[in-house]
């Protein structure tokens, strides 16, 4: 029997990624009613990882209240997989951009007290890995923030503890850090990070300068952002006898990576490898025919660290011919035939608006899937 592995990302704004699984299962199945399918819905650590992971592994979700970036009280979504060890997390489900008003953003203000709540909420579930995706921030408070949930103290020039949940336009106030009641289950915790940059935490390629002006901050809030990040990582290395500020995404979710790397047990990793070994990617294809990828829109940056250049460096291992399914496909993603890419195919089939493609995304997916799969038949099938 033939088997033929669904492997995509989401179509953004239009479908999740196992939602574009079940649209390209059931234009295969036209085509080849008695194949074998195996529905791997993938993420790069970004929008989609708790649910595709979740799907992939046949775990289970949870909807949990906590603090958002302005100190609201959010529903954030997060998942344990399948075999009930390993929680995955996104921190823009509690501390994300989308999560607070266009007129209200500014990092300055906004904090990432809600992520660490997940973590404790992870840990309550007894979990000892974490898989931490940590893009779509709407922070730059160093993750000072999370680390107050997860027990660390921070405290005043008068050495008061300080209560409310910092920002970064309050880390400024901090002039003394005390770890020794950071929960404790964090030691026997893996904490694995989806970190696709590599910024520093300051300078010109710093979270400030870089990162700030997306998510609402002006010229003369980046420049107090920066001296607040300074003075904060200045007392982070002293209390922890370690140097952080300028390790590959320390800068990562408005220094959310510093101050992982700072306060727990973390590993900062590209986001594609952690959920294809999460999923045990190399094992759920090795006796694969054919393999279909997709997203929402293929370019250069799709060879760079996304789902799809993921998915080809493990499929070309094993020589397994891959077909992507896109929205869009530009000319600059013919890089992706250097990397084992067998052909890609635009799913809209006539001159059509973006709101259309939008709508018939569905439809669009599972009529492409169908012809392609005929054509491969057709001219006979590998093995």
């Amino acid at each position: 029997m033939i088997k033929i592995t669904l492997a995509p990302d989401s179509f953004k704004d239009s479908l999740s990624a196992p939602e574009v699984c079940d649209c390209m299962a059931k234009g295969i199945l036209r085509a080849a009613p008695d194949c074998r399918i195996a529905k791997v819905p993938l993420a790069d650590g970004g929008e989609g990882t708790v649910d595709a992971l979740v799907t992939a592994t046949r775990g289970k979700l949870y909807h949990t209240n906590v603090s958002g970036p302005l100190g609201e009280s959010v529903q954030a979504r997060w998942g344990i997989l399948g075999h009930k060890k390993t929680a995955v997390i996104e921190m823009a489900q509690a501390s994300g951009l989308p999560l607070v008003p266009e007129s209200k953003r500014n990092p300055r203000f906004t904090t990432t007290f809600g992520t660490g709540e997940l973590i404790i909420h992870a840990l309550d579930h007894g979990c000892k890995e974490i898989i931490l995706g940590i893009g779509g921030s709407a922070t730059t408070d160093c993750g000072c923030g999370m680390a107050q949930a997860l027990g660390v103290q921070f405290y005043d020039k008068d050495d008061q503890p300080i209560t409310e949940p910092l920002t970064g336009d309050t880390l400024v106030r901090v002039s003394r850090i005390d770890v020794s009641q950071t929960d404790p289950r964090l030691r026997d915790c893996h904490v694995t990070v989806a970190c696709d940059v590599s910024n520093p935490l300051l300078g010109p390629s710093g979270a400030a300068a870089v990162y700030g002006p997306q998510k609402g901050a002006q010229p003369s809030d980046i420049d107090i952002l920066e001296t607040h990040l300074f003075h904060m990582i200045e007392l982070i290395e002293n209390t922890i006898n370690k140097r952080v500020r300028n390790e590959p995404g320390a800068g990562a979710a408005g220094g959310l990576g510093a101050g992982l790397m700072a306060f727990t047990p973390a590993e900062l990793r590209s986001g594609i490898d952690i959920v294809l070994g999460a999923v045990d990617f190399d094992n759920l294809i090795s006796d694969t025919e054919l393999l279909f990828t997709g997203e929402g829109k293929l370019d250069e940056q799709t060879a760079h660290g996304k789902t799809i250049s993921g998915v080809l460096a493990r499929a070309r291992k094993q020589n397994i011919p891959v077909i992507a399914l896109a929205g869009t496909v530009t000319d600059s993603a013919h890089s992706l035939y250097e990397q084992g890419m067998t052909a890609m195919f635009s799913i809209c089939n006539s001159p059509t608006s973006l709101q259309e493609a939008l709508e018939n995304a569905a439809w669009l997916i599972e009529t492409t899937a169908e012809q392609v799969t005929r054509t491969w038949l057709a001219g006979g099938v590998r093995k």
